[in-house]
């Protein structure tokens, strides 16, 4: 399966066949077993996950939970804005914890948000001194 259209179409055929044998199911319910037989915590997650593989897209949307990287350093967060720019968009993210930006011992610069441009894969252009991207994003399939 590589597609959205593809598990629904599984969904679909499984709800047929569970119906057939007397074992009537809602779509959603047939949505989340495709899911949970495809390794995925839930419907959401499975799509997620197949619109990056067939598109390169990753799918965000205004207060979405995400997670990700900003400097190297691991976050969580919520999408307070975003808008197409070019071929990707520019984000505004507040973090649910801070995120100390300078990795000396010496001091400190704690981030409470972020903003940045990405593109359609979620990745930043812009790159860190050893090469990474300055901000990866991620939609974060665990919280509502």
């Amino acid at each position: 399966m590589r597609t959205p259209a593809e598990a629904k179409a599984q969904a679909r055929t499984l709800r047929r066949a569970l119906a057939a044998s007397g074992h009537t199911v809602s779509h959603a319910e047939a949505l989340e077993l495709v899911a949970h037989q495809n390794g995925a915590r839930d419907w959401n997650t499975l799509n997620a996950r197949l619109m990056k593989e067939a598109t390169g897209h990753v799918p965000l949307h205004l207060n979405g939970a995400v997670r990700g990287r900003y400097l190297g350093q691991p976050f969580t967060g919520r999408i307070v804005s975003l808008s197409q720019k070019g071929d990707g968009y520019a984000i505004a993210i507040q973090l649910d914890q801070p995120v100390d930006t300078v990795q000396f011992a010496s001091f400190s610069n704690l981030r409470r948000r972020i903003n940045g441009s990405i593109g359609r894969n979620g990745r930043s252009a812009a790159r860190t001194s050893d090469g990474f991207p300055q901000l990866i994003v991620e939609r974060d399939g665990g919280r509502t």
